[in-house]
């Protein structure tokens, strides 16, 4: 268990360094030119956007929460609950790769309904993880908890390096983060995926780029996931 934790934590080392690793000239270029374009939105457009996603992550957390069957919180070394959320990984990467493979298949439509079922299975997961490593859902800091973890997965360079900070200092920073800044949520979230989405419903390519897509987001997911529990355990 001692060389396991060693090597959890030169893990934990190396993915650090890459959170914290500057955007390249395309990120960088790219997340300048979707700021440019928010900016030209009309501020009625971010409000609905903003309270649609709150609503939608929201009512999604009611039911996750509901349905996550509770792991023990005792007795389990990190190894086997590493081994656990490895099998929880997989079987949600498979459900978001059909899921995508699905409504890239079905055009424009069914395209824009991946993004409601894509943001479900996501938040399932999270909730899945969260019981796995031991943590009650039920408590409104850890459901927090995980609204962070899924804002380090899909944020640009600097909420990124903020958010990586909140995580690693958890117990200090959680009487300080009162709620989610919805708005910065899902604008940092539309941004990070709007790209993908948007080849997904092309026709002809859509089933693919929707799988492919899918299977990433989810196994990023699942590394943020693992990595930010790891940290609190060890």
């Amino acid at each position: 268990m001692i060389d396991y934790t060693k090597q959890v934590e030169q893990e934990l080392s190396f993915w650090r360094q890459r959170m914290m690793k500057r955007t390249g000239i395309i990120g960088r270029a790219s997340k300048s030119a979707q700021n440019k374009i928010n900016g030209l939105l009309p501020e009625k457009f971010h409000q609905v956007m903003t309270e649609s996603i709150k609503n939608m992550v929201k009512a999604t957390i009611v039911g996750s929460n509901i349905t996550t069957k509770r792991q023990p919180s005792t007795g389990l070394s990190l190894y086997k609950r590493d081994e656990l959320f490895r099998e929880k990984l997989s079987t949600f990467r498979k459900t978001a790769t059909i899921e995508g493979a699905g409504t890239g298949a079905g055009g424009i439509l069914l395209g824009i309904a991946d993004f409601p079922l894509l943001l479900s299975i996501k938040m399932k997961f999270l909730f899945e993880a969260a019981a796995v490593y031991g943590f009650d859902t039920n408590d409104p800091e850890e459901r927090l908890f995980i609204l962070h973890i899924f804002l380090l997965a899909f944020s640009s360079e600097g909420k990124r390096k903020e958010t990586l900070f909140i995580i690693e200092n958890w117990e200090q920073q959680k009487h300080l983060v009162a709620d989610m800044d919805w708005r910065e949520f899902q604008q940092e979230y539309r941004d990070y995926i709007d790209l993908v989405k948007m080849f997904q419903m092309l026709p002809g390519i859509g089933a693919v780029v929707g799988a492919f897509a899918n299977y990433n987001l989810l196994d990023q997911l699942g590394e943020t996931a693992m990595n930010s529990y790891r940290l609190r355990l060890i």
